[in-house]
């Protein structure tokens, strides 16, 4: 009898085999999970919160300038919108009281003119009736004292009554009230006494009369030609003395406690760029105009060059009181997102925070900063715009 064997399949044994081998490989695999993994010691650390570091290639390319933070006097100041005037003080307004035809004119507008020099020559009919007025007037006076005179010596020697006496004396007086009123009526009409005392001396009549200058300073309006015939009271020069003039400007409603009487200012000319002018405020308006809300100012200043011309544009800078020891900024190192404030401050070579700050007073260059900056910190004053680049991309992208 043979013994027989079962027979197994191969591909059964194979199969098996596989199992055993799998499983083997999966023992392994839980084996390898309950051992420690080990990390690599090159990662890069992460970097501190609100901060950004650069390249070196970025950063040489990039622009930054960096200004080191400073502690010191901060004043700040306004600038008003002002125009240039003449000093109202020192201006006069050239009319003439009479009516005539314009012979000559001696000056021009720009002209600098002495006070009493010649202006311009009319002839008047009506200079020629009030001097001859004045003529006559000066010789009934002369007669009417040589009267008075005779009539007293014949009362002293009783030839003539105390009432003749009497009565010369009044025709005097009369007389002479009427030789006064023709000299004021020539002066009220431009006669310098100089003319009026040619007449006494040489008994003519002249119908001309000088238009002469009542002050010292420079013909700033001309209104009138030869031939041209002028009317009573009409301006024919301005003359000004622009030794000093007047600034006004306009102060906002929000300005005004900065404005004080006697106060010193600066000027600044659009014609002069960079050029300053001192000068003090001189008048303050006492109202406010209620369609712009603002305030008038005066400023006086110096003008020994005659720089400032009237109708020029110009502004007025008031300073307030100065603050010691307060920390300053450059404004261009500001940072503005809605209301907050900030500045990128160099902690080292590439590395950068951002730090927000709390501001103060501003000028046109620097700010004063309350708060989030200590003395000697370094700020960025140029190339921010790649450091805000840089520090929104690592906002977006995780840490490697």
């Amino acid at each position: 009898m043979v013994n027989m064997r079962p027979i197994v399949p191969w591909t059964l044994v194979v199969g098996i085999s596989g199992v055993v081998l799998a499983s083997f490989s999966l023992l392994k695999g839980f084996h390898a999970r309950d051992e420690p993994v080990e990390t690599s010691s090159r990662t890069a650390p992460t970097s501190p919160p609100n901060t950004v570091t650069l390249k070196p290639e970025v950063l040489a390319s990039a622009g930054i300038e960096v200004v080191p933070i400073v502690r010191g006097e901060f004043r700040l100041h306004r600038d008003f919108p002002a125009v240039v005037q003449p000093n109202e003080n020192k201006l006069a307004e050239v009319t003439t009281l009479i009516r005539g035809l314009v012979e000559e004119v001696y000056v021009d507008v720009g002209h600098d003119v002495e006070r009493g020099t010649s202006l311009a020559l009319v002839h008047s009919t009506d200079i020629g009736l009030s001097q001859a007025s004045y003529l006559k007037a000066a010789a009934q006076s002369h007669e009417a004292s040589l009267a008075y005179e005779r009539a007293r010596e014949l009362y002293e020697q009783q030839v003539v009554s105390l009432a003749e006496l009497k009565r010369r004396e009044a025709a005097m007086r009369v007389a002479h009230a009427d030789l006064r009123e023709t000299t004021h009526r020539l002066e009220l009409l431009g006669v310098p006494g100089e003319e009026i005392r040619r007449l006494d001396r040489e008994r003519t009549v002249r119908s001309d009369v000088p238009i002469r200058a009542p002050i010292t300073g420079r013909i700033i309006m001309r209104n009138l030609t030869r031939g041209e015939v002028v009317e009573m009271a009409q301006k024919i020069f301005t003359v000004a003395d622009l030794s000093d003039v007047w600034v006004v400007g306009n102060v906002p409603e929000k300005d005004v406690q900065f404005i004080h009487r006697e106060q010193s200012v600066e000027v600044r000319a659009t014609a002069y760029p960079g050029r300053v002018f001192p000068g003090t405020i001189t008048y303050i308006s006492d109202v406010l105009d209620p369609a712009t809300r603002t305030m008038r100012l005066r400023v006086t200043a110096p003008n020994s060059k005659k720089l400032l011309k009237p109708e020029m544009f110009a502004s007025v800078r008031v300073y307030a009181e100065p603050e010691s020891e307060a920390v300053m900024a450059p404004v261009s190192a500001v940072q503005r997102s809605g209301e907050s404030s900030y500045v990128f401050v160099q902690l080292d070579g590439g590395t950068f925070e951002k730090r927000p700050v709390v501001l103060g007073s501003e000028t046109d260059q620097v700010v004063a900063v309350l708060n989030g900056l200590r003395d000697g910190e370094r700020i960025v004053t140029a190339g921010t715009f790649v450091l805000r680049s840089e520090f929104e991309k690592s906002l977006i992208e995780p840490a490697p």
